[in-house]
């Protein structure tokens, strides 16, 4: 199932991640087309298609897609693990960002049309220990008791925390006690490359 996050403060990413730079400018270029396409078709009842042009888009990712209004977050879904190939994550995780985030109302025709788009695809996550973590590389998964709890590597940085309270902000996250980090919960890392419709036009 798409995990939805919490809503930040901050515009698209205007820099693209530094991390990793798997993905070519038109291979980007295209995954951000594919993202509006898959939810001005759904508005307009029409199909998109699931099959990867690619192998390098049809290889399996986890995939969070972030939408923007004027600036503030109108939803925000994704996969944490690889379950499809990252073109089909791409379309669906869009898809359910517009639509079924039930933090938000879902996006209209006329909101459609100037939303911005930012993407951020995950690498698998890995188990790692606390003092691994590097704030601004790894995104963390945290999970203790069938509760779990993800932040992405962007959202550290955008509130200025350290190690510790990014571990303690995942546990949070996770409705686990802010120490449960300490306590035998599981820790996994991730990376994200992270691009956006900003970086195209910038």
């Amino acid at each position: 199932m798409p995990m939805s996050l919490p809503p930040h403060n901050s515009s698209p990413a205007v820099t693209s991640s530094a991390i990793s730079q798997e993905f070519s400018p038109e291979e980007r270029t295209a995954l951000l087309l594919l993202a509006h396409d898959s939810i001005s078709f759904a508005l307009e009842k029409r199909d998109v298609s699931f099959d990867p042009p690619t192998a390098h888009l049809a290889e399996p990712r986890g995939v969070f897609t972030s939408l923007y209004l004027r600036g503030e977050l109108r939803g925000c879904v994704g996969y944490v693990l690889p379950t499809s190939s990252v073109y089909r994550a791409v379309v669906e995780t869009a898809r359910a960002a517009a639509f079924e985030d039930n933090r938000f109302s879902p996006v209209n025709q006329k909101e459609a049309a100037h939303l911005e788009i930012e993407l951020s695809i995950l690498s698998p996550p890995q188990p790692i220990h606390a003092e691994e973590v590097d704030v601004g590389r790894h995104g963390l998964l945290i999970s203790q008791h069938g509760r779990r709890g993800l932040l992405l590597p962007q959202v550290p940085i955008e509130h200025n925390w350290n190690r510790i309270t990014f571990l303690e902000q995942a546990c949070r996250k996770a409705g686990l006690p802010l120490d449960a980090w300490q306590k035998g919960a599981s820790i996994k890392a991730f990376t994200a490359e992270i691009f956006g419709d900003k970086n195209l036009s910038s």
